[in-house]
């Protein structure tokens, strides 16, 4: 059993690797449900501010709770406000992250 010496090694390293691709994996899951988490924030935020007809503030505070490069859209729909707010992933490319709230229009005092 001659051909067999070093398969360990082989073994060992394919193993490390193995690991290492599970860890990146794992960091990164966890990164985009922080990153779900501050979108659906930012959402909540902005549609709660836009309803009092306040947008500059909404956009403020949605760019300051929302991951860095999120995009917000603001929409008006009959009496409701409609916040929505998607940035992707850095470690998990080609996922995107979307969050949208909606809040009843406050009348106009």
């Amino acid at each position: 059993m001659r051909g067999d010496s070093g398969a360990g090694t082989v073994e060992a390293a394919l193993a490390v690797a193995a690991l290492l691709f599970v860890l990146v994996l794992c960091v990164g899951g966890l990164a985009a449900l922080a990153a779900q988490v501050r979108c659906i924030d930012a959402a909540r935020e902005a549609a709660r501010l836009a309803a009092r007809g306040d947008d500059a503030a909404a956009a403020s505070a949605a760019q300051a709770i929302a991951p860095a490069g999120a995009a917000l859209r603001i929409e008006r729909d009959g009496d409701f406000v409609v916040a929505t707010v998607a940035v992707e992933t850095p470690l998990l490319q080609g996922l995107t992250l979307r969050a949208d709230a909606t809040a009843a229009l406050e009348p106009a005092t």
